[in-house]
């Protein structure tokens, strides 16, 4: 398979520093919901990035479920295999791509658990069987067969026949970002970056090379 000519040249949009906000979590705000109405699919899909304790990085496709005046939320298993990689390296990185709109945003920074509170009442707004199957899988574990976790899952269901409460294993993270890039893929590859850094309480907001 030869995939050396395989390639896209990017020409819809260009982004000036200008053009940006003073922060970085408005701008993202503002590219999310243009995500959105140009029908982008799964636009708050995201590659989360962690490294294990043995500083063995990972990564994997999650949902982000809000942006906030603090960061970036998303929710999972505490004792999956990333949550014992922000247990042991309380950091991430956050990648969304969205081809329609030919961008791409990049954040860092430190995740903290959201507190009980937060966690519940997202989980209280999930789908019945989703509330059922964060009881039934031990996510990340090795199962002999899928017929496991579906025999799992039917004896939750007898447990809980309406109200299914939020699991202690299960909850929210904060990612807290102190670097930021957005990019708008442009022709040539010399592609616009914007990067926001934190210094201090400070954002400094800067253009990096293509």
């Amino acid at each position: 398979m030869d995939l050396h000519n395989i390639r896209e040249d990017y020409s819809k949009q260009e982004l000036s520093k200008a053009d940006c906000a003073n922060t970085p979590l408005p701008q993202f705000e503002k590219w999310l919901n243009e995500a959105i109405h140009s029908a982008a699919k799964e636009p708050t899909a995201m590659s989360v990035a962690t490294v294990d304790e043995a500083g063995r990085p990972n990564s994997r496709i999650l949902l982000l479920k809000e942006v906030n005046d603090r960061g970036f939320v998303f929710f999972s298993n505490y004792q999956s295999r990333k949550g014992r990689a922000l247990a042991a390296h309380p950091f991430a990185a956050l990648t969304f791509f969205w081809p329609e709109l030919e961008r791409q945003v990049r954040a860092e920074g430190r995740v903290e658990k959201l507190d009980a509170k937060s966690s519940d009442e997202y989980f209280a707004s999930r789908p019945y069987t989703s509330r059922l199957g964060a009881w039934a899988s031990e996510q990340s574990s090795v199962i002999a067969g899928k017929s496991i976790i579906v025999a799992r899952a039917a004896a939750e269901a007898v447990k809980h026949p309406l109200h299914v409460p939020r699991p202690l294993h299960w909850g929210g993270y904060l990612l807290i970002p102190d670097r930021v890039e957005f990019w708008q893929g442009r022709p040539s590859r010399l592609h616009d970056r914007i990067q926001y850094r934190l210094e201090g309480d400070k954002w400094i907001k800067e253009r990096l090379a293509p």
